[in-house]
């Protein structure tokens, strides 16, 4: 009885405890010592070197964390969902899984604070990389003084590598010529394969190795390329190369994909195992989940399936003639599901193969927020939405139709995501999706732990209330490290988190974890000790455009966090947060806002809103390249378009320098991709250039006549018609200081474009025009002196 006293006071079984060969307050450990000693000459000296040291604890266990991007737990069919995800149910059937696991509700946030076990505006991650501001809490950097856990497993010995989506790193910050403190080799990884934004085409993408660029992947075996097989041959490749050079270091694996984030793209065989699997719509989908979750145990038989909001679309509004298109975005993205649970199993598989598997430590989380209602009514080009820019599901559909029809849904030619009433379907049985911290939707995401060694298969769900903060301190708890003060010369922060080691052999453990906030873009929460208070803000993430009432009419700010109405639930009581105690309580509802404003306080969280601000409020201010002219070598590639010149959204003057061939065809510059970007090429001879507005509209302006050959100045002048967000453009092109041609583009991008890039002289992501799709990259057969861009507002 007092062993067992003592084993629950330290929290950890010591069954699997392992303790550091040495305590250690600063990382990294002193440099070995000599063992030899040295005499004037090598006959008066000895030659006796130490061993070899290792700081590793003694059993340490490999650790791989597998993240799926933006997905919901209404979705893996382990859980009741209707997606198929063998490889989490053999993990499952391996170990344990927890359904009260919480994340932020967002991308960068979440992943800033699952890397270091503090919260998210504490570390600068209140918001994602690409509109992060100068609040404390969403500055977009987290700082050094909350260490990432590779750089301390690294310093006790671990071998660590990361692969797939980072978005952790300044936006501004991300190309070829850095700087590199703040990309995953700046914080612990010594190894990184992936994409540094927040999404990526999944046949295209902008991949970099370490900190050097990566060509574009070609297709492998006869098959088409897809990023997520590239990210599990790769980490195949790195374990293998571990296994035969470090066979006895323990090695940390985070491999984080890019799905299921839009654009769902995932080939046509994927998406056709799930042919009228869905054609009764989300609404009748959320039931059947719903009662399968129940029936195998992952909710409880009291947990109340919660209605859907009055300002979604219900399945049976949807048109008759767009129902197909609707379907098949949802087949698209259970494809798309199937497919990376699919290669996360081959990476376990080779974990198995290599005789790892016993003593790793295996963490998948589905979902780094809940599903995305991104895509609002469902959309060909899903940066539509992050522009604002209204469209109609006639307009994608008639785009679709002149693209080849449904069957393109998927391909190198859209950037499709569903309609958000299949991220609500995805987010059963609770209310919101992705970007509501108010409500489960957007923070609940399945969680499996698997360690053969050490925790033994259980079915029963672990249903501590839990955050995704809490992950660090148990790694460093099971592993046996004492977490440093000082690293790098820099003093830590403390832990926000706790470890939830002990629910590992124990589903009644006692709760580790009494109270957390939760904050995305002002939709907030607070839960403590059962009781959750929230408010989801003034937007809504599946309805367009800005907020009514958030500004008056000279777009001065209205909305103030005083305005936003709280909710309340019993969480004892209430799983799904769907009776509302708030009007029943009001003295319980004061004590918990009281509650969030101390923790938000603590967080430097405030203002309230403050993720906001360079979405809505002045996206003038976000995250650009500080410069107003340039001047670039004519060889120029993959400049991310957040450092490379706004050529869309800004008035400006391009200047290129070229020799013209007799024959001239091919790219002079481009930015952005198929699903919106802008190119001037020469094709057959003549000046083209296209603005791509997200494939619903595109502007061709062209010269009629041939460029002259030999060395010619070419310029392109833009301008706004209407000086206001998404304003009509003129664009003039000359030729030798002579107008050659001119045209009007009605609707500008008034954001960004998305994921692809800046390139001079080719197109070397997704091609921006049909003009020279099959052509592509088209790269310019005549030679480019110098590129100058002006801003000239």
């Amino acid at each position: 009885m007092k062993a067992h006293i003592l084993l629950a006071t330290i929290s950890v079984p010591l069954v699997w405890l392992a303790l550091p060969t040495e305590a250690q307050e600063v990382l990294p450990f002193p440099p070995k010592q000599s063992g030899s000693t040295a005499g004037r000459t090598i006959q008066e000296s000895t030659y006796s070197p130490k061993p070899a040291q290792s700081h590793a604890p003694g059993g340490a266990p490999n650790i791989i964390i597998f993240l799926v991007d933006d997905a919901g737990p209404g979705l893996p069919s382990t859980l009741g969902g209707e997606v198929k995800t063998p490889t989490m149910d053999r993990l499952r059937q391996q170990g344990i899984a927890y359904n009260r696991f919480h994340t932020t509700a967002m991308c960068s946030p979440t992943r800033a604070s699952l890397l270091t076990g503090r919260n998210h505006t504490r570390i600068g991650a209140g918001q994602i990389a690409e509109f992060a501001n100068d609040w404390d809490g969403y500055t977009g950097i987290q700082p050094k003084s909350s260490a990432m856990v590779p750089e301390i497993l690294k310093n006790y010995g671990y071998h660590t590598a990361a692969w797939g989506k980072w978005h952790n790193t300044p936006a501004d910050q991300t190309s070829a010529a850095g700087p590199f403190d703040y990309w995953p080799t700046g914080y612990g990884f010594e190894y990184f394969y992936g994409f540094l934004g927040g999404e990526s085409s999944q046949y295209e993408p902008n991949l970099v190795r370490n900190t050097a660029l990566v060509e574009p992947n070609k297709p492998k075996d006869g098959k088409k390329y897809h990023l997520s097989q590239d990210l599990a041959d790769d980490a195949i490749t790195w374990m293998r190369q571990h296994k035969a050079v470090r066979p006895d270091q323990p090695f940390f694996m985070y491999w984080a994909s890019g799905a299921t984030h839009g654009p769902h793209h995932i080939m046509k065989e994927w998406a056709d195992k799930y042919k009228g699997k869905f054609d009764d719509g989300w609404d009748k989908y959320r039931e059947r989940v719903f009662a399968n979750a129940k029936a195998k145990g992952w909710i409880p038989q009291n947990c109340q399936l919660t209605p859907r909001p009055a300002t979604m679309a219900s399945w049976d509004s949807i048109p008759e003639d767009e129902k197909p298109f609707q379907r098949r975005l949802m087949e698209l993205f259970a494809g798309f599901g199937e497919h990376v649970d699919h290669e996360i199993g081959r990476v376990v598989d080779e974990v198995d193969r290599l005789g790892y598997r016993d003593n790793t430590l295996i963490i998948y989380i589905w979902g780094d927020n809940g599903s995305s209602a991104e895509g609002q009514n469902g959309s060909i080009s899903e940066l539509l939405s992050v522009n604002s820019i209204p469209t109609s599901i006639a307009q994608h559909i008639k785009v679709l139709n002149e693209l080849g029809g449904l069957d393109m849904l998927g391909s190198e030619k859209t950037d499709n995501i569903y309609h958000a009433g299949w991220a609500w379907a995805g987010s059963t049985p609770y209310k919101g999706t992705k970007l509501m911290g108010s409500h489960f939707g957007g923070t609940r995401n399945p969680m499996i732990v698997s360690w053969p060694a050490k925790i033994k298969h259980d079915p029963t769900p672990r249903a501590q209330f839990l955050h995704c903060i809490d992950v660090v301190p148990t790694i460093y708890e099971v592993v046996g490290i004492k977490p440093p003060n000082v690293v790098n010369g820099i003093p830590q922060d403390p832990f926000d988190g706790v470890s939830f080691a002990s629910t590992f052999n124990d589903a009644t453990a006692p709760e580790v974890r009494h109270t957390q906030y939760f904050d995305i873009m002002a939709s907030r929460g607070i839960y403590q000790d059962g009781w959750f208070a929230c408010t989801p803000g003034p937007r809504t993430p599946w309805l367009p455009g800005v907020p009514k009432g958030f500004f008056d009419e000279k777009r001065q700010l209205l909305w103030t966090p005083d305005q936003d109405k709280w909710e309340l639930y019993n969480l004892n009581e209430d799983w799904s947060q769907a009776n509302d105690l708030a009007e029943q309580m009001p003295e319980k509802l004061a004590q918990m806002k009281e509650v969030f404003t101390m923790e938000f306080a603590r967080n430097k969280g405030f203002p309230v809103g403050g993720g906001l601000y360079t979405v809505l409020i002045r996206p003038d201010l976000g995250p650009q390249s500080p410069y107003t002219s340039w001047e670039f070598s004519g060889d120029i590639q993959r400049l991310p378009e957040l450092v490379a010149p706004k050529l869309g959204n800004r008035e400006n003057v391009v200047t290129i320098d070229a020799d013209i061939p007799t024959d001239a065809n091919g790219v002079l510059y481009v930015q952005g991709g198929f699903s919106g970007g802008l190119s001037c090429y020469i094709k057959d001879g003549a000046l083209n250039y296209e603005y791509n507005l997200f494939e619903v509209q595109r502007t061709q302006i062209k010269a009629k006549d041939k460029l002259p050959v030999g060395k010619v100045k070419i310029e392109v002048e833009t301008k706004y018609v209407v000086k206001k967000p998404a304003g009509p453009l003129n664009v003039t092109l000359k030729v030798n200081g002579r107008e050659v041609a001119k045209g009007h583009v009605p609707v500008s991008a008034p954001a960004f474009f998305g994921t692809d890039c800046f390139d001079i002289g080719t197109d070397l992501g997704s091609p921006v025009t049909l003009d020279y799709f099959e052509k592509a990259p088209f790269t310019f057969n005549g030679t480019i002196a110098s590129v100058h861009v002006e801003y000239t507002e």
